[in-house]
């Protein structure tokens, strides 16, 4: 079973940079995409043996996610049910037969961390809705989450250490994460391997690869003896982040 997950920023213009051709060639079961940024209506986009589901944000021409899937879910939601979060079009879960699939766009803390109060409200609150859900039966999240966890999925993490995404607070709540009860897929497979998915569209970063490992795949521990493979798509262009992959038994 074939995951993929891509902040595409702005669908519309990444269809334009050949979108559908790199998803067809992805070939997914699941295809879960952040920073649509666009309205119900605004692109008529659609895929054989596919269907989608869509969060849109309330603010035109900002945030938003959507999954396709070629399995037929048993429920799906949108938001985490609390009103402060859910104008944004941050999050939608399909419940399968045995697990959960969660996709994320997490807040961004901003230039002088102007909204770092509001993100950790937002990590609390979605910590404890991951949680209810595994709960019931394991969870499979996946997004960009802006952050970058350890130094070593950062390009100048000295440099960076106040910078919103690499804050102590906001990584500190990645750590509290994978300490109750998940899995960083491609940490845990490739711990020494140094690979982003997300470079700045400022001072040719991609092409001298100053990034940053912002987008992942986590999953509850007990879906471990499942995993097969974890990988960063560098190669894939359209967005200023790169798609990221999970594969599970």
């Amino acid at each position: 079973m074939k995951l993929i997950s891509w902040n595409v920023n702005g669908l519309r213009a990444c269809v334009g940079k050949d979108f559908e051709q790199q998803f067809k060639d992805l070939d997914a079961d699941f295809f879960c995409i952040q920073e649509t940024k666009m309205q119900d209506g605004q692109l008529d986009i659609s895929f054989p043996g596919y269907e989608s589901y869509w969060n849109y944000a309330e603010k035109k021409g900002y945030s938003g996610t959507a999954i396709f899937t070629k399995h037929k879910p048993l429920n799906v939601s949108y938001g985490i049910d609390i009103e402060e979060h859910d104008h944004e079009g941050r999050v939608i879960t399909l419940e399968m037969d045995d697990f959960f699939l969660v996709t994320v766009y997490t807040p961004n803390s901003q230039d002088g961390l102007r909204r770092l109060e509001y993100r950790m409200k937002w990590e609390d609150d979605f910590q404890a809705y991951l949680h209810k859900l595994d709960a019931k039966k394991p969870v499979i999240v996946c997004g960009d989450m802006n952050v970058a966890h350890e130094e070593i999925d950062i390009k100048n993490p000295k440099t960076n250490r106040r910078n919103a995404g690499f804050t102590d607070e906001e990584r500190e709540k990645m750590t509290q994460l994978l300490n109750n009860g998940f899995i960083d897929t491609f940490r845990s497979l490739y711990p020494e391997q140094v690979t982003y998915s997300w470079w700045s569209y400022r001072f040719r970063a991609r092409e001298r690869n100053t990034g940053w490992r912002i987008d992942y795949f986590l999953i509850s521990d007990r879906l471990k003896d499942r995993l097969v493979d974890a990988k960063i798509h560098t190669e894939i262009m359209g967005s200023d982040h790169c798609p990221v992959e999970v594969d599970l038994k």
